[in-house]
């Protein structure tokens, strides 16, 4: 089973199963981290892109890195933690679609888990701390955020 395979019929399923895509406000997204370096004769090296982004009220909470299923699960945990790092989010996760491998960035647990987090449950993670000017915001729809002038 090739990695497209395992993100269709192992990753895919247990995400939705999670909740992500499908509770209000959740999006599970393809991120370009960066575009890759400049070689020369207007050409880049390959860009840094993230497996998916889950996204809930707004805010990026986790990356995950995905690898076809005959690799060990945590064959994508450096490149997880790197991705995490550049879109500074709280979790990285590393699977192969069968075992998932869980860092928390901010107090470097990690360890595997059964199955993913739902968006509540990785919001409260992330923000375990009473903000009430984020929640505010967190309740505005995506798509609405954008700044707007009117001359």
């Amino acid at each position: 089973m090739n990695e497209a395979e395992t993100r269709a019929e192992l990753i895919d399923p247990a995400l939705t199963a999670a909740g992500w895509g499908v509770i209000e406000n959740s999006r599970i997204r393809r991120e370009v981290i960066a575009p890759g370096r400049l070689i020369g004769n207007g050409k880049r090296a390959k860009a840094d892109i993230a497996d998916y982004v889950l996204v809930y009220r707004g805010e990026k909470l986790a990356v995950i890195e995905a690898k076809k299923r005959e690799l060990p699960d945590t064959e994508g945990l450096a490149q997880a933690k790197k991705y995490a790092e550049k879109l500074q989010t709280r979790f990285a996760y590393s699977t192969n679609g069968v075992g998932i491998y869980q860092v928390d960035m901010h107090t470097g647990k990690e360890g595997y888990i059964n199955q993913y987090p739902t968006p509540h449950e990785l919001w409260e993670a992330t923000f375990n701390k009473e903000n009430t000017w984020r929640d505010r915001f967190a309740t505005i729809p995506f798509e609405d955020k954008s700044l707007r002038l009117f001359w």
